[in-house]
């Protein structure tokens, strides 16, 4: 510890920028317009639901600054500490309330200055100069330049980035696989229940029918055929304190593998109960595009609708339910203008293609364990998480011993 010395961010940064004060015209594409929802608590860019502007405006709007790969973005207003580093390829500008640090990496490795915003001493210091506004809380830019953080010298400094990043990696390729598997199941549902190219399909007339066309030894069904909604309310009280609760602030969009998930201690009015294999949606604003499959028992939401799915269609309803038709109908078919909820009894009328058992019987075995894959990935990267974050607060203080840090790393490997 007697080689760490304390620095203010100014001294170790190239320089400090926030965005603009307005919110520009925005487009269908181009770049991003980089928002606090954008970044997650957890210090990564959300990018799947992105705001952007055109480019013929992108000049206008990085006068000040175009963030560029490794420089750390920011929230200094409303929501307070949000971080993530900004990765290769990105095009975009800094949205309200944002701001960033460029770093000046011949003083300080930018992965270490990034994990440091997450120990307590600096969180400690953002509390410090918190200021409450009459809607928000906001930290004064212009004394962040002058906040202190501690830094080991430069070697150490990337020793220890080295090693949590090393667990932020590994948690990115489990992110990468879940992405690749969850694209496989909906092409694979494409495939075969609406472009209906399913193996052997060649062998098989296609016939015309008043819903349209089907091929041959299919029928026309509806989403109750694959699932049945499940409605059993608990009190919080009822169950373990640690039972997993979903709310729809838990469920990703355009996922459906859950990747977080709070406790029953956490929650108090009246929920909904569910259980392994079931399917949740998320009934307000269903435009959200919030379906998952539940990979354990729990409690969600009354806000989310849960299905039960008919033993042997899970893949199919589960498929069903998170593609974009299904979703699109949602929205079509919802009730109320400022906060639209999903008709859970006119989905339940959706049609849908329902193929032989044989067929049906394939898609669950070649689907199924593509599920059940992304799931244990996600489990598997929540170990890595916690084990990252019980190293990251003593690794930054100097309280535990690089070596000994790296060692753990290796048994872990």
């Amino acid at each position: 510890m007697s080689e760490w010395t304390i620095h203010a961010i100014k001294d170790i940064a190239l320089g400090i920028y926030d965005g603009p004060h307005a919110t520009p015209p925005l487009s269908d594409d181009g770049p991003v317009f980089l928002g606090i929802g954008n970044v997650t608590d957890d210090g990564h860019l959300d990018l799947s639901s992105v705001r952007h502007i055109a480019e013929k405006d992108f000049g206008k709007w990085t006068k000040r600054v175009t963030p560029r790969a490794g420089d750390i973005v920011f929230t200094y207003e409303a929501t307070l500490n949000r971080y993530a580093i900004i990765p290769e390829g990105f095009h975009g500008c800094l949205g309200r309330r944002m701001a960033l640090i460029r770093p000046d990496t011949d003083k300080v490795d930018t992965r270490f200055l990034f994990y440091s915003f997450f120990g307590k001493e600096w969180r400690e210091t953002i509390e410090a100069n918190r200021q409450s506004g009459a809607t928000v809380d906001r930290i004064p830019l212009i004394r962040f330049p002058n906040f202190p953080i501690v830094l080991p010298p430069l070697e150490t400094q990337r020793r220890i980035a080295s090693i949590l990043g090393a667990y932020d990696d590994l948690i990115e390729v489990n992110r990468r696989r879940i992405a690749v598997l969850e694209e496989m199941a909906r092409g694979l549902f494409e495939e075969w229940f609406v472009r209906f190219r399913f193996p052997g399909h060649e062998a098989v007339p296609i016939l015309d029918t008043p819903n349209g066309p089907l091929p041959e030894g299919w029928t026309w069904g509806a989403f109750r055929d694959l699932a049945r909604e499940v409605r059993q309310t608990v009190s919080p009280d009822d169950v373990p304190p640690n039972t997993p609760y979903v709310g729809l602030e838990h469920m990703p969009r355009r996922s459906f593998t859950l990747d977080q998930h709070g406790q029953a201690e956490d929650v108090s009015s009246l929920k909904s109960r569910f259980q392994r294999g079931d399917v949740l949606f998320g009934k307000i604003r269903p435009y959200f595009h919030k379906v998952v499959w539940a990979g354990f028992d729990g409690i969600s939401s009354t806000d989310a609708i849960i299905w039960r799915p008919v033993a042997g269609l899970t893949a199919q309803a589960l498929a069903t339910a998170s593609s974009d038709a299904f979703v699109a109908y949602s929205v079509q078919t919802s009730n109320g203008t400022k906060m639209p909820r999903a008709n859970t009894r006119v989905l339940a009328d959706y049609r849908c293609a329902l193929a032989p058992s044989d067929i049906s019987s394939r898609f669950e075995d070649t689907v199924g364990p593509m599920v059940e894959l992304c799931a244990t990935l996600q489990a598997g990267s929540h170990r890595l998480a916690k084990s990252r974050d019980l190293l990251l607060p003593r690794l930054i203080s100097g309280q535990l011993s690089v070596a000994k840090a790296e060692r753990q790393l290796e048994e872990a490997a």
